[in-house]
């Protein structure tokens, strides 16, 4: 099992839902509301993933996307992050490599997309 993670800032309704549309087949996933979080699914070549929103991380602001599953259609956070980034149009934070859960971020420091580029920053 395999899982992207991005952080999408001030997440607007429907967007995640729009975004994942084009990239994924069979999507099942109620973005219209985001004040809990939201579980659903799609296919990609094939195959189930699970799709979760989190929202409230990192002071309220952001939510949390986690794509889950064998096949997925982006290789890395980043890929992820640029290709929402290009869709939604608002600031969306990946961790800055092959991070695992339980490790320490390298430098605390995070990939931030925005209309300024693509910058590596400490997340505050």
């Amino acid at each position: 099992m395999q899982d992207l993670e991005i952080y999408i800032r001030d997440l607007a309704e429907g967007t995640v839902s729009q975004w994942l549309t084009g990239h994924l087949d069979s999507l099942e996933l109620d973005d219209s509301q985001v004040t809990s979080v939201i579980k659903g699914h799609a296919l990609c070549a094939g195959k189930r993933l699970r799709i979760s929103l989190y929202p409230g991380a990192f002071g309220k602001r952001f939510t949390c996307l986690v794509i889950e599953g064998e096949s997925l259609p982006w290789h890395t956070d980043l890929e992820c992050a640029r290709s929402a980034w290009r869709s939604m149009d608002t600031e969306i934070r990946c961790s800055p490599g092959d991070w695992k859960e339980g490790e320490p971020v390298a430098d605390e420091k995070w990939w931030r997309l925005d209309h300024r580029g693509e910058n590596l920053v400490v997340w505050n």
